[in-house]
Protein backbone atom coordinates (compact mmCIF):
# COMPACT_ATOMS: atom_id res chain seq x y z
CA UNK A 1 0.00 0.00 0.00
CA UNK A 2 1.18 3.93 -0.40
CA UNK A 3 1.90 5.90 2.43
CA UNK A 4 -1.77 7.96 3.13
CA UNK A 5 -2.85 9.46 6.14
CA UNK A 6 -3.21 7.88 8.70
CA UNK A 7 -0.19 6.01 7.84
CA UNK A 8 -1.13 2.35 7.70
CA UNK A 9 0.24 -0.24 10.20
CA UNK A 10 1.09 -4.04 9.30
CA UNK A 11 1.90 -6.04 12.45
CA UNK A 12 2.15 -9.97 12.95
CA UNK A 13 2.71 -10.82 16.51
CA UNK A 14 2.47 -13.80 18.90
CA UNK A 15 -0.44 -15.42 20.16
CA UNK A 16 0.38 -14.78 23.64
CA UNK A 17 0.07 -10.87 23.17
CA UNK A 18 -3.26 -10.81 22.37
CA UNK A 19 -4.29 -9.95 25.44
CA UNK A 20 -2.82 -6.57 24.75
CA UNK A 21 -3.78 -6.24 21.61
CA UNK A 22 -7.33 -7.30 22.20
CA UNK A 23 -8.14 -5.84 25.54
CA UNK A 24 -11.56 -4.16 26.18
CA UNK A 25 -10.54 -1.19 28.36
CA UNK A 26 -12.78 0.85 26.97
CA UNK A 27 -15.77 -1.07 28.84
CA UNK A 28 -16.44 0.01 32.47
CA UNK A 29 -16.99 -3.75 33.95
CA UNK A 30 -15.43 -5.84 31.26
CA UNK A 31 -14.77 -9.37 33.19
CA UNK A 32 -12.28 -10.91 30.55
CA UNK A 33 -9.77 -8.70 28.65
CA UNK A 34 -10.40 -11.01 25.64
CA UNK A 35 -14.05 -11.20 24.06
CA UNK A 36 -15.13 -12.74 21.24
CA UNK A 37 -18.04 -10.99 19.51
CA UNK A 38 -21.33 -14.10 20.37
CA UNK A 39 -19.85 -13.62 23.91
CA UNK A 40 -20.44 -9.44 24.11
CA UNK A 41 -24.34 -8.50 25.77
CA UNK A 42 -26.04 -6.19 23.37
CA UNK A 43 -25.14 -3.14 26.29
CA UNK A 44 -21.28 -4.12 25.66
CA UNK A 45 -21.77 -3.76 22.20
CA UNK A 46 -23.22 -0.55 22.40
CA UNK A 47 -20.95 0.78 24.54
CA UNK A 48 -18.46 0.03 22.42
CA UNK A 49 -20.46 1.25 19.14
CA UNK A 50 -20.02 4.45 20.67
CA UNK A 51 -16.73 4.60 20.71
CA UNK A 52 -15.83 3.89 16.87
CA UNK A 53 -15.04 -0.03 17.90
CA UNK A 54 -16.33 -3.23 17.02
CA UNK A 55 -16.01 -6.66 17.42
CA UNK A 56 -16.16 -9.64 15.01
CA UNK A 57 -15.55 -13.54 14.78
CA UNK A 58 -15.28 -15.28 11.60
CA UNK A 59 -16.17 -19.11 11.49
CA UNK A 60 -13.56 -20.61 8.97
CA UNK A 61 -16.04 -23.80 8.10
CA UNK A 62 -18.19 -21.58 6.64
CA UNK A 63 -16.68 -18.17 6.20
CA UNK A 64 -20.10 -16.90 8.70
CA UNK A 65 -19.60 -13.47 10.90
CA UNK A 66 -20.94 -12.47 13.96
CA UNK A 67 -20.50 -8.76 14.68
CA UNK A 68 -21.05 -6.51 17.43
CA UNK A 69 -23.54 -3.22 16.83
CA UNK A 70 -19.96 -1.40 16.42
CA UNK A 71 -18.70 -3.49 13.28
CA UNK A 72 -22.17 -2.29 11.98
CA UNK A 73 -21.58 0.86 12.47
CA UNK A 74 -18.00 1.23 10.82
CA UNK A 75 -19.35 -0.42 7.46
CA UNK A 76 -22.43 1.60 7.32
CA UNK A 77 -24.92 -1.22 7.24
CA UNK A 78 -27.89 -2.03 9.24
CA UNK A 79 -27.32 -3.69 12.77
CA UNK A 80 -28.25 -7.07 12.83
CA UNK A 81 -28.37 -7.45 8.66
CA UNK A 82 -27.05 -11.03 7.31
CA UNK A 83 -23.66 -9.98 5.70
CA UNK A 84 -21.79 -12.99 3.77
CA UNK A 85 -18.22 -12.25 4.08
CA UNK A 86 -17.86 -11.91 0.55
CA UNK A 87 -20.43 -9.00 0.85
CA UNK A 88 -18.37 -7.01 3.49
CA UNK A 89 -14.76 -7.99 2.00
CA UNK A 90 -16.34 -5.84 -1.19
CA UNK A 91 -16.23 -2.42 1.03
CA UNK A 92 -12.61 -2.54 1.54
CA UNK A 93 -10.51 -0.68 -1.00
CA UNK A 94 -8.74 -3.24 -3.24
CA UNK A 95 -5.37 -2.22 -2.01
CA UNK A 96 -6.78 -2.65 1.84
CA UNK A 97 -8.40 -5.86 0.62
CA UNK A 98 -5.26 -7.28 -0.72
CA UNK A 99 -3.20 -6.55 2.10
CA UNK A 100 -5.53 -7.50 4.91
CA UNK A 101 -6.19 -11.30 2.85
CA UNK A 102 -2.51 -11.84 3.14
CA UNK A 103 -2.41 -11.05 6.68
CA UNK A 104 -5.43 -13.10 7.29
CA UNK A 105 -4.14 -16.06 5.72
CA UNK A 106 -0.56 -15.63 7.38
CA UNK A 107 -2.38 -15.27 10.88
CA UNK A 108 -4.07 -18.60 10.11
CA UNK A 109 -1.47 -20.72 8.40
CA UNK A 110 1.10 -19.41 11.50
CA UNK A 111 -0.90 -19.47 14.30
CA UNK A 112 -0.60 -15.04 14.93
CA UNK A 113 -2.05 -12.03 15.37
CA UNK A 114 -1.81 -8.97 13.12
CA UNK A 115 -2.69 -5.16 13.50
CA UNK A 116 -3.06 -3.26 10.00
CA UNK A 117 -4.68 -0.04 8.70
CA UNK A 118 -7.05 -0.37 5.89
CA UNK A 119 -9.16 1.63 4.22
CA UNK A 120 -12.98 1.09 3.94
CA UNK A 121 -15.91 2.46 1.74
CA UNK A 122 -18.69 2.15 3.69
CA UNK A 123 -22.04 1.96 2.17
CA UNK A 124 -23.25 5.36 3.55
CA UNK A 125 -20.38 7.25 3.48
CA UNK A 126 -17.11 7.83 1.33
CA UNK A 127 -14.52 6.40 2.36
CA UNK A 128 -12.85 6.37 6.07
CA UNK A 129 -9.90 4.15 7.47
CA UNK A 130 -10.72 1.38 10.19
CA UNK A 131 -7.71 -0.17 12.42
CA UNK A 132 -8.45 -4.14 11.94
CA UNK A 133 -6.91 -6.26 15.16
CA UNK A 134 -7.22 -10.07 14.32
CA UNK A 135 -6.49 -13.34 15.84
CA UNK A 136 -6.99 -16.91 15.24
CA UNK A 137 -8.85 -18.99 17.48
CA UNK A 138 -7.78 -22.71 17.89
CA UNK A 139 -9.78 -25.95 18.80
CA UNK A 140 -7.20 -28.68 19.50
CA UNK A 141 -4.45 -28.05 16.81
CA UNK A 142 -6.86 -26.45 14.08
CA UNK A 143 -7.60 -23.10 13.45
CA UNK A 144 -11.20 -23.09 13.04
CA UNK A 145 -11.85 -19.31 14.06
CA UNK A 146 -10.36 -15.82 13.34
CA UNK A 147 -11.68 -12.94 15.56
CA UNK A 148 -10.94 -9.70 17.09
CA UNK A 149 -11.58 -5.88 16.86
CA UNK A 150 -12.25 -2.90 14.22
CA UNK A 151 -12.04 0.49 15.28
CA UNK A 152 -12.22 3.91 13.73
CA UNK A 153 -8.73 5.92 13.45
Amino acid sequence: MKPREPLPIYHSWPLFERERHLALDHLPSHSAPVRMASGLSAEEGHVLAGQGIGLWECNLTDNSLVWSAGVYDIFGLPRGAAIAREEALALYSDESRVVMERLRAYAIRHRRGFTVDVEIRPSLTGHRWMRLTAAPMREGRCVTRIYGMKQLI
